[in-house]
């Protein structure tokens, strides 16, 4: 099969009809600015979907036209993505908004930043779309992500003994790009989650990859760096950001980190405040 057969086909699986109503119902609520939901992230593989966070983004036309208050609009404009908590049917979720001319260009090798193409090049399904052009948008992008991470991770693997090791050592160079509260291994259980998949995408996201030997050191330091920046956008657009954010560090690393009432008052504060406590602890790195 060819990478955008592949692609189509993968974004095509069906979902829980819980998660399809939930894309619906995320699109519903920005209105007409909405072209496309996918849904992404570990609870792909999940049967049990009560208690989870379920991942979604939500592809729009124009920022503007998403929202009522202009200044989410310029915050989604300076430091993409946006995210919101969202609940439905039971289900609890967190989305992220893109235009759909930032998730064509933040699935690409155009960009250094790995926040995007390292999730798309996992696999994702494309839930909802306006219409047939908007879908084509979306797959196109999504189909983009895998030559993106291989032709930007291949000239620094080493000691390849399969496929499936090229995989394993790309992940892991973008889990070291960004601020993670998951554990090393991470990087590894992903491919491990679905090794025939990764087998299949190895040819023709190879043949579609175009090398590109940026430094990751550079990588890593902006891109730890803009993950503070999001951190601290987030504990501002983000209702309950910050309990969020703790949330999902005790889950991934173990911790029993607590707010207090000041943090949950103050939560950009909280947020910035944490960063230390938790770069030096290793919940997040």
């Amino acid at each position: 099969m060819t990478l955008d057969q592949l692609v189509r086909a993968e974004l095509a699986v069906p979902v829980d009809p819980r998660v399809d109503a939930m894309a619906r119902a995320i699109a519903a609520k920005h209105g007409a600015a909405s072209r496309a939901v996918l849904f992404y992230g570990s609870c792909l593989r999940e049967v049990q979907l009560d208690g989870l966070m379920l991942d979604f983004y939500l592809i729009v036309s124009d920022y503007r036209a998403a929202y009522p208050k202009r200044w989410l609009a310029t915050a989604n404009k300076l430091v993409p993505p946006n995210v919101f908590p969202f609940e439905h049917g039971g289900l609890a979720a967190k989305y992220a908004v893109l235009s759909e001319a930032d998730f064509h260009r933040l699935n690409g090798p155009e960009t250094r930043n790995v926040s995007v193409w390292a999730r798309f090049a996992q696999p994702s399904r494309l839930v909802w779309a306006s219409n047939d052009a908007a879908r084509a948008k979306a797959i196109a992008a999504v189909a983009r992500a895998a030559p993106t991470l291989l032709g930007t991770a291949m000239p620094y693997v080493r000691s390849v003994s399969d496929e499936i090791d090229i995989w394993r050592q790309s992940f892991a160079l973008t889990y070291s790009a960004e601020l993670r509260a998951e554990r090393k291994a991470r990087s590894n259980s992903v491919v491990d989650a679905d090794p025939e998949r990764y087998r299949a995408f190895t040819g023709p996201a190879l043949a579609a990859a175009t090398p590109t030997r940026s430094g990751w050191g550079r990588r890593r330091i902006e891109g730890k760096a803009l993950s503070v920046i999001r951190l601290a956008k987030a504990s501002a657009t983000y209702a309950g950001g910050v309990e969020y954010i703790v949330w999902k560090i005790n889950r991934h690393a173990g911790t029993k980190i607590e707010l207090t009432s000041w943090q949950r008052n103050h939560p950009l504060l909280a947020a910035i405040s944490l960063l230390p406590r938790l770069l030096r602890s290793g919940a997040i790195r």
